[in-house]
């Protein structure tokens, strides 16, 4: 029998010491959710001051992969840092989880809010142990590949959320296969139309002609009437396997242009590590700002990425691009036309690829993700639940399926 303390404090209750002063928390830990959330952040902090924390995780650290994204997007530096470590991902998630535990502690929040399907997220299973409600922002995305960790992590956050954000009506209907009560999931639109549109599309400082030409010659080595192309590659299925890595990069040897690609420092010890030669028309530098890199990306004539921001990204921009991965949780991509699959696992893909990629035409779709209205509707509903407590979604007296059984 489940006493009434129980009910009080554990299913179906709130935390005993929770007042009027338990702050709104957000956990980020990467470069996408930044720039994902920074219209969201900004607005919080606009409306709770001090009652918004913002904990970073330190899966991203070094100034290139995360001070620069702040600094560049205008949000203030995190509250809390956790500085989690580790050279594998079972050693960021125990941090993760026992270091967020501690800090959530320290401050009781209202409620707590995770963004994506990274190593950060697993600090849901913290929230859920302190019984405090989670709050999942880009929810219910299914790769159907459960060999991917994240694919893991995200639908752990989606069944441990008490409210979810779903970008689109599909991702919902996902959620809703998967047993997810209807009245734990809004749909938003996609916040990263927001932040395009606000900080490079509509912005009065991007990059002039004359200083765009400047950066092809002096930083990479290009002409200034040159045609080149983009790529990103992060991911770990690509970057630890050494035959998926010279696929990559043989795709790119094999395509027209030069080819302009930011790697992180991780993709570049891996490179190094398994002896791969750089193709002569790949130029290879270190990470960069955000705004340099949707700079190159829009004056590109194309972008191969695995990264699926960038892959939205190039979609909104109306930017053709490949996508370098075995299966994705934004099929989108490719339903409207702005995309095409390369899987690096299979050699022989390299040509047909090719081939499909040159038939893509720039700006020829419409993208699907929102009318730009994404962040200031989050924020909006955060503030509202925040101000009345109405953070707690699972109801299991409605939910469970055998409503005859008594929970007393």
């Amino acid at each position: 029998m489940i006493t009434d303390l129980h009910l009080t404090t554990g299913i179906l209750g709130k935390l005993n010491s929770v007042n009027s002063e338990s702050p709104l928390v957000m956990v980020l830990g990467i470069r996408p959710d930044i720039i994902r959330a920074s219209l969201i952040i900004n607005r919080l902090r606009e409306d709770l001051g001090s009652k918004f924390k913002l904990i970073w995780s330190g899966q991203h650290y070094s100034e290139n992969l995360k001070d620069i994204f702040f600094n560049e997007l205008q949000v203030s530096p995190p509250d809390i840092e956790l500085e989690i470590k580790g050279d594998s991902d079972s050693e960021l998630v125990s941090q993760m989880i026992s270091k967020l535990s501690v800090t959530l502690r320290e401050i009781n929040p209202r409620a707590i809010i995770f963004l994506g399907d990274t190593n950060t997220v697993t600090g849901v299973i913290a929230a859920g142990q302190l019984n405090i409600p989670v709050v999942h922002i880009e929810g219910c995305m299914r790769s159907y590949d459960w060999r991917m960790p994240e694919e893991k992590y995200r639908t752990i956050a989606d069944h441990s959320s008490d409210l979810i954000y779903a970008y689109l009506e599909e991702y919902k209907s996902q959620g809703l296969a998967e047993g997810i009560p209807n009245e734990n999931i809004v749909v938003t639109g996609n916040p990263i139309v927001d932040v395009l549109e606000k900080y490079f599309i509509n912005s009065k400082k991007r990059f002039s002609d004359i200083a765009f030409k400047e950066l092809l010659i002096t930083k990479y080595g290009l002409s200034d009437q040159e045609q080149f192309l983009v790529m990103t590659c992060h991911r770990r299925e690509n970057v630890d396997n050494e035959h998926n890595l010279t696929n990559i990069l043989n795709l790119a040897d094999r395509l027209d242009h030069k080819v302009i690609f930011p790697a992180g420092y991780r993709t570049q010890k891996k490179i190094n590590e398994f002896g791969i030669q750089i193709p002569s028309s790949v130029v290879m530098v270190d990470p960069i700002g955000y705004m340099e890199l949707l700079e190159i990306m829009q004056r590109s004539s194309g972008v191969l990425t695995d990264s699926g921001t960038v892959v939205e990204e190039c979609a909104i921009l109306g930017v053709p691009s490949i996508q370098m991965r075995t299966s994705t949780e934004r099929p989108q991509v490719y339903d409207v036309g702005a995309s095409v699959k390369f899987d690096p696992r299979f050699t022989n893909q390299i040509n047909t690829t090719i081939s499909k990629f040159k038939n893509l035409s720039a700006n020829s779709w419409k993208h699907p993700f929102g009318n730009g209205k994404a962040s200031e509707f989050i924020a909006d509903d955060l503030l509202n639940r925040y101000k009345a407590g109405s953070f707690f979604g699972h109801q299991p007296e409605k939910f469970r399926p055998f409503s005859d059984r008594s929970f007393s």
